[in-house]
């Protein structure tokens, strides 16, 4: 049984060619999932690894983030019963005893960002309290507390007013990220094209910038509910929709972010970019102290907490659907009941972790990586090969692709763990 039932069951004869406001709102929040506050991070996680892995990384990230993602949401889609949420795929697809440890692997990979995202939400108000309201810091409690209780209290209020969240919540994001690019383009300059190219850096290099460039675009945590969406929504035309949909967000996503990490990066040096790494601070809070910049100042709470409140609301969304499953397969509990009990366990969790703000939340990011990574491009392709109903996809070009740049991702990830 899905979560939200307020979108309109019976589109089957609608267009694949028109383009709807549903399918507006749905591309507005992949968008605002996949960008988290790590945007800030990544111009200089990518660009300080060298110019040219940063362009091919560029050339591979829109391939990858369209090809994964629409490989789950088809992964969701095959399922022989209508209503199915991402628990029971894996368990109708896998058994359930393989498939239960895929569906807590997978809340396992979303929930420690939700508890990241709870601690950097109240963290980023409070800072803007007293850096740039002057006012003295509110008590931790109570502010953690109001915020996450509104994070969930919109999508506590249904699928339509989720989206609409998303809508007032991405525009300006997106503005605003196009606004900077735009605003450093002064300040670029060409990178030294005339140094030695070593062929061993460049591939290591590029080796460990792969979950690093997955992880900035994904949005695997909102895809079972948004596929459930557009199965009602649209019917048997589901598969086809969902593609369509998830293509244009590649491209929003690719568009904007690819934009803003190259703006940054031209915007300074080689040496600067390793610098601002060692550091480990924002690439907004770097250029604001090299270009003494008020605008950049300015912005850059804002960019933190829009985009931690869009991606906050999409995690929460997968986390949801997840946990609900779960405690219907290994309690008596009713939909309603699993779903309240679900809640209120999630809002004590996150409101406490943002209390608390345990350094430990960095090792907890460490292990969804390479789950995410499993379940976002191995397990769906790995399914091509053993579901019936996906078997046209089996040979494609775009299949293999995923898969190995999946294990690619998953051997980067443990290599800079081990």
């Amino acid at each position: 049984m899905s979560l939200y039932q307020d979108i309109p069951l019976s589109n089957e004869s609608a267009s694949l060619s028109r383009w709807t406001s549903h399918d507006t709102s749905w591309m507005l929040s992949l968008f605002g999932t996949a960008v988290g506050a790590g945007i800030l991070f990544l111009p200089i996680n990518i660009g300080a690894g060298g110019f040219w892995p940063l362009v091919l990384m560029a050339i591979l990230a829109g391939p990858m983030t369209y090809f994964a993602h629409r490989g789950l949401a088809r992964f969701v889609l095959s399922s022989s019963h209508p209503q199915a949420d991402f628990t029971e795929v894996v368990e109708e697809h896998f058994g359930a005893s393989t498939g239960r440890i895929i569906s807590v692997l997978y809340f396992l990979s979303i929930f420690p960002i939700l508890l990241i995202y709870g601690v950097g939400l109240t963290n980023t108000v409070d800072s803007f309290i007293v850096n740039q309201l002057g006012m003295a810091s509110p008590s931790r409690i109570l502010l953690s507390g109001g915020l996450v209780f509104s994070m969930i209290a919109i999508m506590m209020a249904g699928e339509k007013v989720m989206l609409r969240a998303f809508e007032i919540i991405v525009y300006p994001l997106a503005m605003i990220l196009a606004g900077l690019s735009f605003y450093l383009v002064p300040n670029w300059h060409l990178p030294e094209l005339s140094a030695a190219f070593d062929v061993g850096q460049f591939t290591t290099t590029l080796w460990l910038a792969v979950p690093v460039t997955i992880f900035a675009f994904s949005h695997a945590a909102a895809i079972s509910s948004f596929s459930g969406a557009q199965r009602r929504h649209y019917g048997s035309y589901a598969t086809p929709k969902a593609e369509q949909i998830l293509k244009r967000t590649s491209v929003m996503l690719i568009s904007f972010v690819l934009f803003f990490v190259f703006s940054c990066v031209l915007s300074l040096s080689p040496e600067q970019l390793l610098e601002a790494k060692a550091q480990n601070v924002s690439v907004l809070s770097y250029l604001a102290n090299v270009h003494d910049s008020q605008v950049i100042v300015a912005f850059g709470p804002l960019i933190a907490f829009i985009a931690i409140s869009s991606s906050f609301l999409g995690h929460f969304l997968g986390a949801r659907e997840s946990l609900n499953g779960m405690l219907k397969k290994q309690s008596l509990l009713s939909a309603k009941k699993a779903d309240w009990l679900g809640i209120v366990f999630m809002f004590f969790s996150i409101w406490g972790a943002a209390v608390l703000n345990p350094s430990i939340l960095g090792m907890m990011e460490a292990f969804s990586g390479p789950v995410i990574a499993m379940i976002l491009f191995i397990m769906p392709m790995i399914a091509v090969y053993k579901v019936g109903a996906l078997k046209r996809y089996r040979g494609k070009l775009s299949t293999y692709f995923t898969l190995v740049m999946g294990l690619l991702a998953v051997s980067a990830i443990l290599f800079k763990l081990f």
